[in-house]
């Protein structure tokens, strides 16, 4: 045991660790992060070998790039193995079969011998008089081994050979690709008296399941889909249950284009610890003109009429920019002055100068109703249908309803009650205005060739 001790020590020896200077870490939203660290090394001309730790859990090896920024032409990648066999106390009863243990269990009980088996969870010693004793894996409360064994390490490490033909400190950059990692915006809105205005912030929430820790890093999102090809597969660390929640308000991020994508890199350092979620501000609180609009889509809800609130991504409109996906919650101060909660939708990435739809529920006091009242049968290529929508207002204002109806083959509307709009090849649109506790009826008759 002492042999191995030694040669263990050694080994270690041998390796120069390297610290980190400078994290710069940039998040994408499909579980993935590209991770570049900047370090001082202190090379010796030839080969050097060192240990590069602190790399996160779910690194992906293959990803790794290194360079010297100092002489990129002089230091050389000979060599790079990725260690993540890391230390739990089954891995070490595994390394220390036929090896001397110590086992501690319950009313103060010590068990030393050489470890046979622990295989289902009961430990199998040898005792010094050459018998056996199992132990129940209920009864034991701690184990003693002599030394960390060989291969098994305490945190994923990249070891490196390095051929270096410039001797001194050299300032370099490793950069890789993580999964574990990913970012998500979230919205708050407050909508005022009369629904025309949100007040609306924006945020964003960045949770860190990698197994590293990445301190003071220049923290870079990404918004847009990057195509990535067939999925690699590292050896994943245990997920772990969320342990901690930090809520960050003042710097906002500074938003752009960048390829097709759009960028937003936060003006100061941040540390995104290991199991946490983050939350920054993504941009100050902006008043917002918003429309609320009541929809009725007889042929897929049947009563129910939908309320949304919509508003145009414009500096117009109060603000212009571009949104990433993420979920909006909505909500409005009650006659006591308490928020409540009045819904919330998901929005797509959305530039700027596009419209944004958000449904928040079904309209308590309004009614739709849909009925077919005729169908005639002309040829075996041609029929006429009669539509007839009412919709029923119970509230103390009128209001104005937006009629959807879906229309299918080659079709033509030969009558109709009220003016219509041709959305698409399949939609048209009603504006139905309905009085406040009145009633609003609308009928067409349309024609459809098979």
């Amino acid at each position: 045991m002492k042999t191995r001790c030694i040669v263990l020590m050694l080994i270690l020896c041998t390796f120069a660790p390297v610290a980190a200077a400078e994290i710069a870490l940039t998040v994408y939203n499909d579980d993935l992060a590209l991770v570049k660290d900047v370090r001082e090394l202190a090379l010796k001309k030839g080969t050097n070998d060192l240990k590069f730790e602190d790399v996160a859990a779910q690194i992906d090896p293959t990803s790794v790039h290194f360079q010297s920024l100092t002489a990129p032409e002089k230091v050389a990648l000979l060599e790079q193995n990725y260690e993540y066999d890391l230390v739990n106390a089954s891995k070490m009863l595994e390394k220390y079969v036929d090896e001397s243990i110590r086992i501690f269990a319950k009313d103060d009980q010590v068990f030393e011998g050489a470890l046979l088996s622990a295989s289902g969870g009961d430990i199998v010693l040898k005792n010094r008089d050459g018998g056996i004793r199992v132990i129940r894996s209920k009864a034991v409360e701690g184990m003693e081994f002599p030394d960390l064994p060989e291969g098994l390490i305490t945190r994923p490490t990249l070891i490196w050979s390095l051929d270096c033909k410039q001797a001194g400190m050299h300032r370099t950059e490793v950069s890789y690709l993580t999964t574990g990692i990913q970012w998500h915006a979230e919205y708050v809105a407050v909508a005022n008296e009369d629904d025309t205005v949100l007040d609306l912030s924006g945020w964003v929430s960045i949770d860190n399941r990698s197994g590293a820790t990445y301190k003071d890093a220049k923290l870079k999102l990404v918004a847009g889909t990057v195509h990535r090809g067939e999925d690699f597969r590292p050896k994943r660390a245990p997920r772990m249950a969320l342990m901690a929640m930090k809520e960050e308000a003042g710097a906002p991020f500074e938003e752009r284009a960048f390829f097709e994508y759009h960028l937003y890199t936060l003006s100061r350092p941040a540390t995104v610890k290991d199991r946490q979620i983050k939350q920054l501000s993504l941009f100050p609180n902006a008043n917002v003109a918003v429309k609320k609009v009541y929809s009725y889509d007889g042929a897929r809800d049947e009563k129910k009429v939908k309320v949304k609130l919509e508003f145009a991504n414009s500096k117009e409109a109060g603000l212009g920019l571009a949104l990433p996906k993420g979920k909006v919650r909505v909500y409005k101060r009650d006659v006591d002055e308490a928020l409540e909660f009045i819904g919330e939708d998901r929005i797509d990435h959305t530039p700027k100068d596009e419209e944004v739809r958000l449904r928040l529920g079904d309209a308590f006091d309004v009614i739709g109703e849909r009925k077919v009242t005729g169908h005639r049968k002309i040829s075996k290529r041609v029929t006429e249908e009669t539509v007839e929508i009412v919709l029923r207002n119970h509230k103390e204002e009128a209001i104005t309803v937006l009629v959807i109806e879906h229309l299918w083959g080659d079709w033509e509307i030969l009558t109709s009650s009220m003016e219509y709009r041709k959305k698409d090849a399949r939609t048209v649109e009603f504006d139905v205005p309905v009085k406040k506790d009145g009633e609003t009826k609308v009928e067409y008759t349309v024609r459809y060739v098979r």
